[in-house]
């Protein structure tokens, strides 16, 4: 009598997230741009060179700064409308952004960005830059990232605030901080991140440390299991 083998259903793909603004690209410029242009529709005083060093957060929690309760609703659909014409084109990507979503699809796995911008206008950023992740979804911060990251499957969530941190712990994926953004290697770290890269230029050489093995998925990287790294959305 012959035996059959057993028969094991396949692991799930490797999936990544990523966070957007100073994750991915460096939106101060164009968010800058924007709130300039809402300033001067609106005749209200906007410091824009303060709000963007404050990323990260929803729109209307910026916006709270500036107008009163009873305008945000309204001055944040202003905002959304007028964001493609000022923001898109001056807004660059982040030091190895592409080389850090492309790692990822070239290892089989999917690429998705998760962030708290307006979903269309993220995608413009994207498209107008030229990258391709599978998929892109919006309005989500912090603890609420997590929900779409656990839906995906992703098991890695890389972003620069303490936020993303707390969102890759709701979805119970590795967190992986870049101190890119408003918050600096301590805070990451206090807030909980299992690894802190440099920049992104470095995640590709952690990512083949990670699907080699070198850090068990779901369990918190070791710092060598980073390779290059250092111990270390939104409008």
């Amino acid at each position: 009598m012959t035996s059959t083998p057993a028969s094991f259903p396949a692991p799930p793909p490797l999936t990544v997230g990523f966070d957007l603004d100073m994750t991915l690209i460096d939106s101060r410029p164009g968010i800058r741009a924007a709130y300039l242009a809402l300033s001067a529709e609106t005749g209200v005083p906007i410091d824009a060179d303060l709000a963007v060093t404050r990323l990260g957060p929803p729109l209307d929690e910026e916006l709270a700064h500036w107008f009163p309760a009873e305008r945000i609703a309204e001055m944040g659909d202003r905002y959304r409308e007028i964001y493609p014409t000022h923001a898109i084109e001056p807004t660059p990507l982040m030091l190895g952004a592409r080389e850090a979503v492309t790692a990822v699809q070239a290892l089989g796995g999917r690429a998705i960005v998760v962030t708290a911008k307006h979903e269309p206008n993220a995608k413009l950023h994207l498209a107008h830059l030229g990258v391709e992740p599978d998929r892109v979804i919006g309005w989500l911060w912090a603890e609420a990232k997590g929900e779409a990251l656990r839906e995906h499957g992703a098991s890695v969530y890389v972003g620069d605030h303490t936020g993303d941190v707390r969102g890759a712990r709701t979805a119970g994926a590795l967190s992986v901080a870049v101190p890119t953004g408003p918050c600096d290697e301590e805070e990451l770290r206090a807030a909980g991140a299992d690894v802190v890269l440099p920049d992104l230029l470095a995640f590709p050489g952690w990512l083949r440390s990670y699907v080699a093995g070198g850090v068990a998925a779901g369990e918190p990287a070791t710092d060598s299991a980073a390779g290059p790294a250092v111990e270390a959305d939104l409008a």
